[in-house]
Order: structure tokens, then sequence, then C-alpha cells
């Protein structure tokens, strides 16, 4: 990964430069009067909170894949293509040219499903279920016999044997829709084990972040994205890897996703460079002007050019952070909304 932090410092001495800044010499006499000139143009010292944005390589794609795994016996005898969509109820493969379909959810199939089972695997079968248009149930955590009618006739519409239980010998769970990455198996391999892997149905960003450098990624932080034609869309980071890799000769870094809050931003990309640019250092509540404003003082360090009352006099002051254009700045007699000459 390519880190290409802005080098705000460098920028501000070249905007100096680039103004035609001369150095001004500062008179300690009391009965030197102000400078009678006014500048060209003035702004104001404004208080506010400064951040630099740093950007970093990402890769548009649809993330890290992950294994599913099958409970069905017999072979297999039908894969869905890779690169295709399967929403809740769509089938992930055919066992002995049985459907063994996908249920969303956080909890897998850990024990069959059938009337007298309590608890949240219930629960999240029947939300399912209700999803896919059966009723006659209550939506509970108690699997009811009215829920293993509703299973039976499902279960006739799957060409299943109309048991009105429901195992992971056909059943299959994920988080959400997804999208199939890779066959782990072909027709005729048994249908047991690791068949597939998968990705979430919607284009993700991941980045590579440096370990030492990765505090911005912390799921719920904002970021903004640049796609590979110029255009901005803004995205949240969803997941952050436990682990930290490091390559020959490369720093250490961990996995960071980001999820677009316009799934169609990416415009249909499946594979692509990006930008990610997020919230680096920050100073809150300091006085700031823009580097413009900055003027080179002859025995070192930086001054301000201010306009008061018709008149002009120089303050030193003392500079910190630059970022977007300003530099924070303090010093004595220095105030919000004070009046500042931008040297021409």
């Amino acid at each position: 990964m390519t880190r290409r932090t802005a080098l705000v410092v460098i920028a501000a001495v070249a905007t100096l430069g680039a103004t035609g800044a001369a150095a001004v010499v500062l008179d300690d006499e009391p009965d030197t009067p102000p400078a009678a000139a006014g500048p060209a143009a003035t702004t104001t010292v404004r208080r506010q909170t400064l951040a630099k944005s740093v950007t970093v390589d990402g890769e548009l794609g649809y993330g890290e894949p992950v294994p599913m795994k099958s409970a069905a016996g017999g072979s297999v005898t039908w894969l869905p293509k890779q690169g295709r969509t399967i929403e809740s109820g769509g089938t992930v493969l055919r066992a002995d040219n049985r459907r063994v379909v996908l249920l969303t959810g956080v909890l897998p199939l850990y024990r069959p499903l059938s009337p007298g089972v309590e608890g949240p695997d219930v629960l999240q079968f029947e939300r399912n279920l209700r999803d896919l248009g059966y009723g006659g149930f209550t939506v509970d955590d108690e699997y009811s016999a009215a829920t293993a009618r509703a299973v039976r006739t499902w279960q006739k519409k799957l060409a299943l044997p109309r048991t009105g239980t429901v195992t992971s010998a056909w059943v299959v769970v994920a988080t959400g829709t997804i999208r199939v990455a890779e066959h782990k198996v072909r027709v005729g391999d048994p249908a047991s084990g690791e068949v597939l892997t998968y990705t979430g149905a919607a284009a993700v960003v991941t980045v590579d972040a440096e370990a030492d450098a990765a505090d911005w990624a912390r799921p719920g932080a904002k970021v903004s994205v640049t796609l590979p034609d110029g255009s901005k869309t803004p995205g949240t980071v969803t997941h952050v890897g436990a682990k930290a890799t490091a390559e020959q000769g490369k720093d250490p870094t961990v996995p960071v996703t980001i999820k677009l809050r316009d799934p169609k931003a990416g415009g249909g990309l499946r594979e692509a460079p990006v930008e990610v640019t997020y919230t680096g250092e920050q100073r809150r509540n300091v006085l700031s002007v823009p580097v413009a404003a900055l003027v080179a003082l002859a025995e070192g360090g930086y001054g301000l050019q201010v306009v008061e009352g018709g008149a002009t006099r120089y303050l030193p002051v003392r500079v910190g952070m630059f970022a977007d254009g300003r530099a924070e700045v303090s010093g004595d007699g220095l105030a919000d909304g004070m009046t500042v000459g931008m040297p021409a």
C-alpha cells in the first residue's frame, strides 16, 4: 500500500514563495507608526477544527471470499455459475438432484428444527419462512405444528420430502444475499464439506492499512472513496481484520472493509483500483488563517498583517498544523474574527 499523505507543511512554504512574500522587519521602537499602505485583499482569523486528510490505495471488489459448507448427502449434481447472486430461498447446489437452499441470518442451522423446539434459531428460521411468503404460523421462538405445516408446503414446492422438519442436509445459512466466488467441488463430487466460496452481493472497498497507522479504521468510521472516473462517494468502515500480516520487505498491514453508501456508485465495476480518504490528525478549537496570509519575518518565523481602522501592523504568530490550505496560528493579541491581509 502506498500512502499519499498531503505534505501540507511543504505546501505552505511553497505557497509563501509563490505569493512572493518578502521578509518583513518588525521595528521594536514604540514611536514607529504603523504601515500606511493597506493590503490588496483581506481575510479573517477563524476559530475552527483543523483536520488533515490522508489518502490511501484501495481495491473495489466484493471482499474476501468465505467458504460455504454443505451437510447434504450424496453427490453434487448442479452448481450455480460463478458470479451468480443468490438470495434467501435460492438454490446453492443440488445433491442427488435435490435442492440445498439458502436462508439468511447470523446463526447456523446447528440442530434439526421440528415441533417442540424453541430458541433464537427458530425465530430466525420463521422470519425467513415468512419472508418467503409462507404463513399460518406465529413468528416467535417456538417451532409449532403450524410452522411444520408451512414447512411441508415449502418442501412440496422444492420437490423435497414433506417431513415438516428443517435440517442442515438441505438448508445452509449466510448473513445475507451472496455472490458465488469460486467452486470448490465439481459435479459428481461428494456434496458434503466445502462446496464453494462466496462474498456479499454488493461491491465493497478493501484497504490494506498499515498496522501502525490504522487508528482511523474503526467500524462506523466515515471515509470518502475516489472512483476510477474521478468521482467521489461516501463510505463507511464495516470490518477491520484482527490479524496483521506482512509481505517480505513490506510493513505489516491489516485488512479494512468499507461499504459504499450508494451500492450503485461503482457503476457495475467488478474490480478496480480506488483511493480512500480519511481524516487523520485533528486540532480542535484553534485559530486559523489561509496559508497565503502568513508573512515571513526577517528575524525568522511568521507573522500576520493585521488591519485595524484603516491602518496595518505586523503581528508575529506561532504556526501549528497545516490542513486544507489553512494554518493553525497562535500568539499574543490574536483573536477570532480579526482582519488580516493577504499579501499579493
